[in-house]
């Protein structure tokens, strides 16, 4: 993206963004506050998939802002977060495994909200990520 194309976005676009940050975190949060783990909880609770599929739909409204960084973003985190949680998982079926499985998606879990921090952070000074 070239930086003489950048363009505004609109406050309805900004508005979104920050919902789906929302939606995000509280489902990450939903793991630090239930038995579940972090990782768990943003990937398969409802308002992580609701905010998945709005950042599908809403991206292509935000191309030349800064607001696509945060869309591809947000879209990244949770596919990465995914991959991780299956290699964790196949890692935790078999008994050797999971000793490195479940620290695993620990860590994994605290990436996804360094990555929802770090991502809500910069929209907030209205910078791309």
């Amino acid at each position: 993206m070239r930086l003489d194309t950048i363009r505004t976005p609109t406050q309805p676009l900004i508005n979104v963004i920050y919902i789906i940050y929302a939606l995000h975190i509280f489902s990450a949060l939903n793991g630090l506050l239930t038995p579940a783990f972090v990782i768990t909880a943003f990937l398969t609770g409802w308002p992580s998939i609701i905010a998945l599929v709005m950042s599908y739909i809403w991206r292509k409204d935000a191309s030349n802002t800064y607001l696509y960084s945060h869309f591809d973003w947000l879209i990244s985190t949770f596919w990465t977060a995914l991959v991780w949680l299956v290699v964790a998982w196949l890692l935790i079926i078999t008994v050797i495994g999971m000793v490195v499985g479940i620290p695993l998606m620990l860590v994994v879990g605290l990436w996804v909200l360094y990555r929802l921090g770090k991502g809500f952070f910069a929209l907030n000074d209205r910078k791309p990520i």
